[in-house]
């Protein structure tokens, strides 16, 4: 009874950490959008996670021996997956808009349960399955703004460009992502694995910003304002080691399906941040989509219990 009291709190925590990065993720939205009126996309993410790999300097030091050939494998791949997906979603944001970038992007919670079958040969629960579909409705309404869904959906296809297609790769990625740290965080080292994903998004970061100027994709430039670095110190400190460090360190206690669940709240903290630090309103098809997210959320949670309770 202990273990099994134990083992469920391991669970709920996990989840309860992931909310956390979640909430954490919702408030980059308004901070980034107004940051990159000062700096080009490419340097955000460079120095962003340049900053975080600074302060992460003394892992290097302190657990070197614990750097095997393997986890510092692991750490890489993860870094060039975490970049990619990154690097996407911000120079997409450049071809389309938020909402509809908002909206694509969520499509990772359908994607995670898809990638986990085909990558670990484990299906997911057919709770996890359903929750993972009333939160993307959720995500649907959310991100429609008040229009009519019908029309949101055709405005998306009909105009499906560079941008949305950049966002779609986001989140691919971005579900690998979660799929694979699943896999290797618990295998490796947690330091390692941290220390190592940041560092590799930070370079990435400079070597696309400098192919993107000889490339004439974007000119690079920072223009070091209290806004901007306003956004570096949050950005770097609470929205990359933190989040990344409790993914790392707690997304194994939770099914990559259920992480993604819980990662699709970031639409929901997105839009109350907005609503209380740029004052925009959320309309009632927004306030409808939180509902089926958060249903979503409960439905994945309770499915297989009541399921067992009732035979």
């Amino acid at each position: 009874m202990i273990d099994l009291l134990s083992g469920k709190f391991k669970k709920y925590f996990a989840e309860s950490a992931l909310l956390v990065v979640t909430i954490l993720w919702g408030a980059t939205f308004v901070i980034i959008k107004s940051a990159l009126d000062d700096t080009s996309a490419m340097m955000f993410i460079a120095i962003r996670f340049g900053i975080a790999g600074l302060l992460l300097a003394p892992v290097f030091f302190l657990k070197y021996k614990l750097f095997t050939k393997d986890s510092v494998k692991a750490g890489l791949f993860l870094g060039m997956i975490l970049f990619i997906s990154f690097a996407a979603q911000t120079t997409g944001l450049k071809f389309t808009s938020a909402t509809k970038s908002g909206f694509i992007t969520g499509s990772v919670v359908v994607m995670i349960p898809f990638l986990q079958y085909f990558i670990k040969k484990k299906k997911p629960t057919k709770g996890a399955i359903l929750g993972a579909g009333l939160v993307f409705i959720g995500i649907m309404f959310l991100a429609s703004g008040g229009s009519s869904i019908t029309n949101f959906i055709s405005d998306l296809t009909e105009n499906f460009g560079v941008g949305e297609i950049l966002t779609l790769i986001c989140a691919l990625f971005f579900a690998l992502y979660v799929v694979y740290l699943d896999i290797l965080s618990s295998k490796f080292e947690f330091w390692v694995l941290l220390s190592l994903q940041i560092v590799t998004t930070s370079a990435l970061g400079f070597l696309a910003a400098y192919f993107f100027t000889i490339g004439g994709i974007e000119k690079v430039y920072m223009h070091f304002t209290p806004n901007l670095i306003g956004a570096l110190i949050y950005t770097s400190v609470f929205a990359t080691i933190i989040t990344t460090a409790i993914q790392t360190k707690m997304q194994k206690e939770v099914t990559p399906t259920k992480a993604g669940i819980i990662y699709s709240f970031e639409p929901i903290f997105a839009a109350l941040f907005a609503f209380f630090l740029i004052s925009e309103k959320i309309s009632n098809f927004g306030y409808v989509g939180c509902v089926l997210i958060f249903a979503g959320l409960i439905f994945s949670e309770v499915y297989e219990s009541l399921k067992k309770e009732n035979g």
